[in-house]
Formats: C-alpha cells, structure tokens, sequence
C-alpha cells in the first residue's frame, strides 16, 4: 500500500517511496519483482535475434573488398521473414549495438529492397 497514492494509511503514506530523476532506480523496476525478470528476459531473447540476424547476414552475404560481408535488405527480408517478422526492429538494435551498418534511419519493405546492409 506504500506505492498506492491514494491509500489513506497515514503511517504508510508518511514515507514516499517515489524516485526522481537523476536516482539510480528512476524508471526501472523494483530489484527481484516479476517485471525485472521479465525484462531480462526479454533483454536476453533479443539478443539472442539479433545474434541470429547475424549469422544469416553472414550465410546469405558476400564478403566484399573490404571484408565485410554484406546483404541488400530484399533479400535479408525474404530470407528472414520466414523466421521473424521483426527483421526492422532487431536490424535497429543490431545496429545501435554496432554490429551492422545502413543508411538511412528505417528501412521498408519495397521502397528500401536495395539498401546494402553491412556486417560490422
């Protein structure tokens, strides 16, 4: 009831437990509750795609001069679709993470088909 703003227990609500920006626990869950579990969870499962991304850039890809292998994004997208529909989302967090390379900011299906992806 401490977290509850509107529980009329004056002995509970006498010591705020809300954090503010710039405390360490701003904006993350309790330690050892359900939803922080959830979300290493969660954490853990996409990078576990975005590892499998990967290795299909590498089996799908041509090494170029430089050594890198790479992919046009119609074809990583034909080749991923049938294992995840999410093929934009883990290319964002792969490339935030610095393991691919493309322009733009969003790629879609179609318009982007010859965007070169890079493997970092």
């Amino acid at each position: 009831q401490r977290k509850n703003p509107f529980s009329n227990d004056s002995l509970l609500a006498a010591k705020p437990v809300h954090t503010h920006r710039g405390d360490p626990t701003y904006g993350r869950p309790p330690e050892g509750s359900q939803t922080e579990q959830r979300g290493k969870d969660a954490h853990s499962h996409v990078g576990k795609e975005v590892e499998e991304l990967c290795l299909i850039i590498r089996s799908t890809g041509e090494v170029g001069e430089d050594g890198h292998v790479s992919v046009t994004f119609g074809q990583l997208f034909e080749t991923y679709v049938t294992i995840s529909n999410k093929v934009v989302g883990i290319l964002l967090r792969a490339r935030k993470h610095g393991l691919v390379h493309f322009e733009g900011e969003m790629l879609w299906q179609g318009k982007d088909d010859d965007v070169v992806i890079t493997l970092l």
